[in-house]
């Protein structure tokens, strides 16, 4: 019994360091911040920033929910074997190891948060796929790559928005960008950044050959108002053209669509999945910061990746995971060595156990 005493007072110390590190009594601050200002009398004039500040206020109450829970159990469990030693009862001192294993597993998932040390992790994601060449076969790959990133938003319970959408010529996507919006979107989705390859025999041979697709994922912060880039306006180029995309009849009738070209990097940012004009501009901008500023980050980062020999970008030729349909069953990633023969559960959204050991390395490598 002394020993699971020590083991549990050692899970009290592990939970209530990760508490400061993820700055639990701060976020309890933000939530008694957020209720105030959701009971003031205009809180719902602006219906787009009220949906948001719920929504945030949402995910730090679980957050902090879960982790109070947490703490007291142990502390009762502590408690529960403390008294189990002095009594000598050999049956609270079972019940006592199987409930500290029970927490200890619970303490492990959500320890996983402690993985993401960049400011940014926290933000909302805008994530963008890019067939590669392969033709229709590598089109019905993109494809499958967005459904797989809808399921894995999905399952978190994140809210996702197609902002651009580019369909293919027989099957398939050409491209396709979307914003994710949910408390750790970023520090999640980051470890996607990468080519995507596939392996299988083509739905689209008629010899029923084996080919090989690609896929670009690139993977971008979106910044907070206060950090958003200047972006000066002789810098750009705006072009208005009328949205291709379902979303209603207004969608497909006015000249609703934006694309954005800045001139000096020749960056090319296209929205249409509003029925504003002017929203439409607003997205695109804010995501065209967002790359401006990511660019400034990689070179930085490459300076000191070069001191280091190493230099990772999302770029052709730097696959990141292989997906194997035929003649076997494996999703490989590349940086980490972590495998599954489940591709088809991968492809339908699971996909943490691939984003823990890149977040556990890039970690290591710290």
């Amino acid at each position: 019994m002394e020993n699971l005493l020590k083991k549990i007072e050692e899970l009290r110390e592990k939970i209530l360091s990760t508490w400061e590190l993820l700055n639990i009594d701060g976020q309890k601050t933000e939530i008694s911040n957020l209720k105030y200002l959701s009971s003031k009398p205009d809180f719902w004039d602006n219906q787009t920033k009220a949906v948001e500040m719920n929504k945030r206020l949402e995910e730090l109450e679980k957050e902090v929910s879960q982790w109070e829970k947490l703490l007291t159990e142990v502390i009762n469990l502590e408690e529960l074997a403390a008294m189990a030693d002095m009594e000598k009862d050999d049956s609270i001192s079972e019940e006592a190891w199987k409930k500290f294993k029970e927490l200890e597993n619970e303490f492990s998932k959500l320890e996983f948060l402690v993985l993401f040390s960049s400011s940014y992790d926290k933000n909302n994601a805008i994530l963008s796929i890019h067939a590669g060449t392969g033709g229709v076969d590598a089109q019905d790959w993109a494809q499958m790559l967005e459904r797989m990133f809808l399921r894995f938003t999905e399952r978190r319970g994140w809210r996702t928005e197609i902002v651009d959408h580019a369909l293919g010529n027989e099957a398939g996507i050409k491209s396709t960008t979307m914003r994710v919006l949910g408390r750790w979107a970023y520090g999640y989705l980051k470890s996607e950044a990468g080519v995507h390859r596939l392996v299988r025999i083509s739905p689209f041979d008629a010899e029923a050959m084996r080919h090989t697709s690609f896929a670009l994922v690139e993977v971008i912060p979106e910044l907070p108002k206060a950090e958003e880039v200047e972006v000066k306006d002789e810098d750009l180029r705006i072009d208005v053209f009328r949205s291709s995309g379902p979303g209603g009849q207004s969608v497909n009738t006015t000249d609703s669509a934006v694309r954005l070209v800045h001139k000096p990097t020749n960056i090319t940012v296209t929205c249409q999945s509003e029925r504003s004009q002017h929203q439409n501009k607003e997205t695109a901008l804010k995501i065209l910061q967002a790359k401006l500023f990511k660019i400034a980050q990689e070179e930085k980062e490459e300076k000191e990746l070069k001191l280091r020999g190493e230099a990772q970008k999302a770029e052709w030729g730097k696959q990141i995971r292989s997906y194997v349909m035929q003649p076997y069953k494996m999703a490989k990633d590349h940086r980490t060595n972590y495998e599954t023969q489940d591709v088809d559960g991968v492809l339908d959204g699971d996909l943490e156990p691939f984003m823990e050991a890149y977040l556990r390395r890039e970690r290591d490598k710290k």
